[in-house]
């Protein structure tokens, strides 16, 4: 990664294109995150910015984030204070990453306020600062900083607002030919211009370092390099190696690795963050969820090896048969208080069987207390085979909701619950105001060719979706024995590139997902029919044909609608 100051100038370049926009919305789908949606040059934008302390950003994004019922107490105080104001500037602190947008407003009177938003992108440290710009007095911010945890500065609403400590290092756009010639020799490695210059990371410095070598340590290569990062010239590059992945404002030809080039950074971070930041959000609301689930496979997995113990045990039945009809046809050679009998094997000519009696018993009564043991076997193996049947059914179930809550959106997080406890096998969470859910909702794509293409994410959403809302002669898809998202394609004769899309969509939604060549079937919706008594998301099909497919998160991406 290398969302450095370099990069931070870059993002500040492209974000220019907002100047005079509007802020109409402000959404807060988290904790950590704050949409903001800006109307500007005729166009509608989503302004991201993400305290994340692993995926720290600011970047506009085409993706869709689900925001809570009720809008945090933060959320609040910018709609109150931004909502309707206009955006007069946007820059860059210090080549810092940190980054100042000002907004003009109007208070509830109508008169015009000045109000700063002050964001930081530092990882952990990163945060989001509101500022009435007048006074530089800070109204509110994402993250509160009292003096017990910050002793250079008080970040809290009311307290005067200092900037982050300042670097001590050289401002690379200010070096003059002279100072660079004279410092240019001890660049050896890249920690030296992370050490000196401000806004450099390792990575940008590698790519630095390997252009100047490559051209005799030129000013004139230096120079080139650093005007890269504006909107203009910059080539937004991701190198993807099998150790890490490497991003930048401009070409990496240092990086070795796979190499993809965008053409907005916005594109470019939404491909490196977003599946992971959606994972993320997911995590943070199904943590408990998860475990639950681990925990029910585990104890399943234990209960399905007892009773395969049990079923070894039950499986000498036929012996208990044979010894009670033994006794039966020879009762005139035992006598009470025998403690075992040799008698012939009449099932196997020329052998004999000792068994064993209970010599408080008569001879009928130890025939008839082995053929009650056989029964009681007899009966206890069918009770295990139904239970061993119905152990496996729920591991399958429990295993395809847990790869479900993997992939889930926040949304279906909620669905899978309730589906749970519908079902019996969890309790509704305590002091959880209960949320009435909408009916279930797919998500949605459309193919290359213009096709609409829908996903269940969820149990709820597969029902739902192949037996309500798909037409009979629609396409139907599911990764071939293997657990998946229903995928249909709302068309009753779709060409085959919509099809092998479609199919893609499928194996990226199951637990193929990291696998190679998966196969897929597709059938009318009409052959597909729902056992009695099925749990949800359970089908059976016929009439199917199966196409082979490798899942692709860029093919997902440009499908969404």
């Amino acid at each position: 990664m290398a969302f450095d100051g370099l990069f931070t100038k870059a993002i500040v370049s492209e974000l220019q294109q907002l100047k005079t926009g509007r802020i109409s919305k402000v959404h807060q789908p988290n904790s950590q995150e704050i949409i903001f949606q800006i109307r500007a040059n005729n166009k509608n934008h989503k302004l991201l910015v993400s305290l994340h302390p692993s995926f720290s950003r600011l970047q506009l994004t085409d993706e869709v984030l689900t925001n809570p019922p009720e809008p945090p107490l933060f959320c609040m105080v910018l709609r109150k204070q931004l909502e309707g104001g206009m955006i007069t500037s946007i820059e860059q602190h210090e080549n810092d990453r940190i980054v100042n947008i000002h907004v003009q407003a109007r208070n509830e009177l109508g008169d015009q306020i000045e109000r700063k938003l002050v964001i930081e992108i530092m990882g952990r440290h990163s945060n989001l600062i509101l500022l009435d710009a007048s006074r530089d007095m800070i109204i509110d911010s994402m993250k509160h900083l009292p003096p017990s945890v910050n002793s250079y500065r008080t970040v809290l609403p009311g307290q005067p607002y200092i900037p982050a400590p300042p670097q001590d290092k050289l401002d690379p756009f200010n070096v003059t030919e002279v100072e660079f010639n004279t410092i240019v020799g001890a660049l050896q490695e890249p920690k030296d211009i992370v050490k000196q210059f401000a806004g450099f990371s390792p990575v940008t410095a590698a790519e630095l370092l390997f252009r100047l070598e490559d051209n005799d340590l030129s000013f004139t290569v230096w120079r080139t390099f650093l005007e890269s990062f504006n909107r203009d010239t910059m080539k937004p590059t991701v190198v993807e190696n099998d150790r890490k992945t490497l991003f930048s404002a401009l070409e990496l030809t240092h990086a070795k690795g796979t190499t993809q080039s965008f053409s907005t950074l916005a594109e470019l971070l939404d491909k490196v963050y977003f599946a992971r930041a959606e994972r993320e959000r997911v995590k943070s609301q199904a943590v408990d969820l998860e475990r639950w689930l681990s925990n029910e496979i585990a104890k399943l997995e234990n209960k399905t090896k007892k009773l395969q113990k049990e079923q070894e045990t039950a499986q000498d039945l036929d012996t208990l048969k044979l010894y009670g009809e033994l006794l039966t046809a020879n009762s005139y050679m035992l006598h009470k208080g025998d403690k075992e009998v040799t008698v012939e094997n009449y099932y196997e000519q020329g052998t004999t069987v000792t068994i064993p009696l209970d010599p408080r018993k008569s001879p009928i009564d130890n025939a008839q207390r082995y053929f009650s043991r056989y029964s009681k076997a007899k009966t206890a193996l069918i009770r295990i085979a139904e239970q061993l049947e119905k152990t496996k059914d729920d591991i399958e179930y429990f295993e395809m909701v847990r790869q479900q809550v993997y992939q889930a959106s926040p949304i279906d997080i909620e669905e899978i619950r309730q589906e749970l406890v519908e079902l019996g096998f969890m309790r509704a969470r305590r002091g959880k105001k209960k949320v009435k859910l909408k009916k279930p909702k797919p998500e949605e794509f459309v193919s290359s060719t213009g096709i609409p293409i829908s996903v269940g994410k969820n149990n709820k959403q597969n029902d739902y979706l192949t037996f309500k809302l798909a037409a009979r002669d629609h396409l139907w898809l599911h990764t071939k024995d293997i657990p998946g998202s229903h995928v249909v394609i709302h068309d009753t004769d779709p060409d085959a590139q919509t099809i092998e899309e479609a199919a893609g969509l499928s194996a990226y939604f199951s637990k193929a997902r990291e696998s190679s060549s998966v196969p897929v079937d597709y059938t009318q919706i009409r052959h597909v029919k729902k056992p009695s008594g099925a749990k949800p998301g359970f089908v059976i099909y016929f009439e199917q044909k199966t196409v082979f497919v490798t899942p692709e998160e860029d093919l997902v991406r440009k499908l969404r609608k």
